[in-house]
């Protein structure tokens, strides 16, 4: 009986496998694969191409992914939960909760949930290096999920941040990723990517800082910091449920004891104060803004005298909200009592708070809190006065254009209500102030007698007409038409200009110009992954070698890139189109 490989071979049974008849029957021999991919395997081809990562690098978080997408694969946190070591099992505890977390000696409000701060003379970088180094090789091992092939960067950063700080940061991220060259840009030019604009005002509501910046054209032209974020926010907050608790136990001994609001919240942790100003938090509208005030100037009437009126102003414009529901000042849901659990106090307590009340944190954060403006330092400037100063400070071109593109970004911006309010503010304070910088005494009296003027022209009745004089020796009396001068002249109608300028107006969008408006975007990673599919050369763009035989020294002071060699669709300041010199290279913004 003939075995299976005495059988003669047939080429109509396998014809595609030539290749084995030429093999011995001994010796049979698997087919070769055609495999084109450089990574091994045929899915992951379209990873072949050199995509960039897209990293945008906060105070508290990182959020990562690859360019071309709408959202980041992860956005991590660099809280103590997060940096726990290899073996640290306390979070599946049962209770561990409810443990408060102890707080060392001399720590500030918040502080090990940040990964930096703009005062660096406290600040470990050693240990921001070690944050920064965990958090991007967490993303590369959990959600990036790539080979070790080196990859381009883009990060998105604040226009502010530190020599040092940027420093540490490109160090970390070329020695442990081995990337070949990062590119940096701004987080506001970004914001105006996403949102589809060339010029915007970006108010950028952080942790520990506002910055207010004026783009026009892609190019930072103005930006102004104030110290008033949603960490000062949480601290309000933390002060509000801790007078609530000393007022329940005076309630509840009978005694009573000095309630000091500045003190450090100690009976409050800072993760039970964040998480009830994220979930309940809100601010209040323009009109009620201006009621709350009134409620708490009510017993200083005697100085409203010394006050100037620009500060008595808005006061005088109560009966012009045009919201009828809103003239009550105590409604029935401002005055509903919202029930907040403390699992960090000791004992372990509900408080119960009107909800009217909630919103005190943040008018004394983010606004005046009833304080007047002239006693405020340069640096404590609320939201809205600060975006009015940098508008103040702009061409008048170029102020029209970004005050109708004002973009309300970061963490802050998410409180219910705080958009609106800032829009309200702006548009008020420049119906009351214009854009005249000077202000006083002296302006005020100026302006009231030019007023007054005007209402005695206007009480006469009758308008100012320039006499001419007669000619007495004339022997008629007749008088003669004076003939009209050629400024007075009406302009003829001309037809050919009137069609020219109809064809021109021909599919062009309306143009907004001139007032308030607010516009939404994608946020700072949206634009970074956008620019970052273009595929072009960054005006910041940073060589692995170079950098690390030169750092920052090495940077030459050209800030800007000339235009004039670029395309026309390529005239973003923050890429260029040509190679250039590739031996020197520039920090831009952050030089």
């Amino acid at each position: 009986m003939a075995s299976y490989f005495d059988r003669p071979q047939s080429s109509a049974v396998r014809p595609g496998l030539s290749h084995i008849q030429s093999a011995t029957p001994g010796s049979p021999q698997t087919p070769q694969r055609n495999i084109s991919s450089a990574f091994g395997s045929p899915s992951a081809s379209y990873r072949a191409e050199d995509d960039y990562l897209v990293f945008e690098f906060g105070s508290r978080f990182m959020r990562a992914g690859f360019s071309g997408e709408s959202t980041p694969r992860c956005a991590l946190r660099f809280g103590p939960e997060e940096q726990r070591r290899v073996g640290d099992y306390r979070g599946w505890e049962v209770g561990h909760q409810r443990q408060r977390r102890r707080i060392k000696r001399g720590e500030k409000w918040g502080e090990v949930h940040e990964l930096w701060h703009m005062d660096l003379r406290d600040m470990d970088l050693r240990l921001v290096e070690d944050k920064i180094e965990r958090a991007v090789r967490e993303a590369y091992t959990k959600y990036f999920l790539l080979d070790s092939k080196p990859k381009k960067l883009l990060l998105a950063l604040p226009s502010v941040l530190p020599h040092p700080l940027l420093f540490t940061l490109l160090t970390t991220l070329f020695t442990s990723l081995q990337s070949p060259s990062i590119t940096l840009m701004s987080s506001p030019l970004l914001t105006t990517v996403a949102a589809g604009l060339r010029s915007a005002l970006v108010i950028d509501i952080g942790w520990s800082e506002t910055v207010v910046t004026a783009i026009y054209e892609y190019r930072e032209l103005h930006i102004s910091t104030s110290v008033r974020g949603t960490k000062v926010a949480t601290l309000e907050m933390g002060v509000l449920l801790n007078n609530e608790i000393e007022k329940r136990q005076q309630a509840q001994k009978g005694a009573k004891k000095k309630n000091d609001s500045s003190t450090h919240p100690e009976a409050v942790s800072f993760e039970e104060s964040e998480e009830v100003l994220i979930r309940v938090g809100w601010c209040r509208g323009f009109w009620e803004a201006m009621r709350w005030q009134i409620e708490r100037t009510a017993p200083r009437t005697r100085d409203s005298s010394r006050k100037s009126p620009a500060d008595r102003g808005r006061a005088l414009s109560l009966d012009d909200d045009p919201d009828e529901s809103l003239r009550s000042l105590a409604s029935t849901e401002l005055n509903s009592i919202v029930s907040i659990p403390l699992q960090s106090s000791r004992p372990q307590i509900t408080l119960q708070i009107p909800f009217h009340r909630i919103a005190d944190p943040i008018e004394s954060a983010l606004f005046t809190g009833g304080t007047r403006v002239n006693d405020l330092d340069d640096e404590e400037l609320p939201v809205h006065l600060l975006a009015y100063s940098v508008l103040q400070g702009l061409p008048a071109d170029v102020r029209g254009v970004c005050m109708s593109r004002i973009i309300i970004t970061g963490g802050g911006s998410k409180i219910p209500g705080i958009k609106q309010r800032i829009l309200d503010e702006m548009d008020a304070i420049i119906e009351e102030r214009g854009w005249d910088k000077v202000r006083g005494k002296a302006v005020e009296i100026r302006k009231g007698r030019s007023k007054e003027a005007s209402r005695s022209r206007q009480s006469s009745g009758q308008p100012i007409e320039v006499q001419h004089p007669k000619d007495e020796s004339a022997e008629d009396n007749t008088e003669q038409p004076t003939p009209p001068s050629a400024a007075s002249a009406p302009q003829e109608h001309d037809p050919i200009e009137d069609k020219l300028r109809r064809d021109g107006l021909k599919g062009s969008k309306p143009f907004h110009r001139g007032q308030i408006r607010g516009v939404a975007s994608l946020g700072p990673w949206a634009g970074g992954s956008l620019v970052a599919g273009l595929k072009m050369k960054g005006v910041v763009e940073i060589e692995k070698d170079t950098f690390l035989q030169q750092g920052l020294a090495g940077a030459s002071k050209r800030i800007l890139v000339s235009l004039a060699s670029q395309k026309p669709n390529m005239s973003m300041v923050g890429l260029r189109s040509g190679v250039g010199d590739r031996s020197s290279w520039t920090l831009g913004a952050w030089g």
